[in-house]
Formats: structure tokens, sequence, C-alpha cells
């Protein structure tokens, strides 16, 4: 699945893309959401931005 981030590049998960994948999840909740992942809505929006430098970079051994 990771493969498919890859070949798609970063506009797979920009972050207009957040809100209707946490839609599509959590049944059209954002307050079940936000309730699950915890934190405030700017901060699940921070990580979701964040941790995607991590997805390419080279696992180091």
């Amino acid at each position: 699945m990771l493969q498919h981030y890859v070949v798609e590049g970063v506009e797979e998960l920009e972050q207009s893309k957040l809100n209707p994948l946490l839609r599509l999840k959590y049944h059209d909740s954002i307050a079940d959401a936000v309730a699950d992942l915890g934190g405030k809505p700017e901060e699940i929006k921070a990580v979701f931005a964040g941790f995607q430098k991590y997805l390419y970079e080279e696992a180091v051994a």
C-alpha cells in the first residue's frame, strides 16, 4: 500500500484530502474522528502533514 504513495507522490496525501478521508473512515463524522484521534483539529492536520516526510526516507539500519 505504501508503494502506491511512492508512485503517486505527495499529491495523494495533500491536506485538501484529509477532511474527505476522515469523513469516509468515520462515517461522515468529523467529531468522531477528532475524538478517536485525540487533540485539536489543527494538531491532527499538522501531524498529517508532518509525517509525510518520513514516508519517503530510506530506512536506516
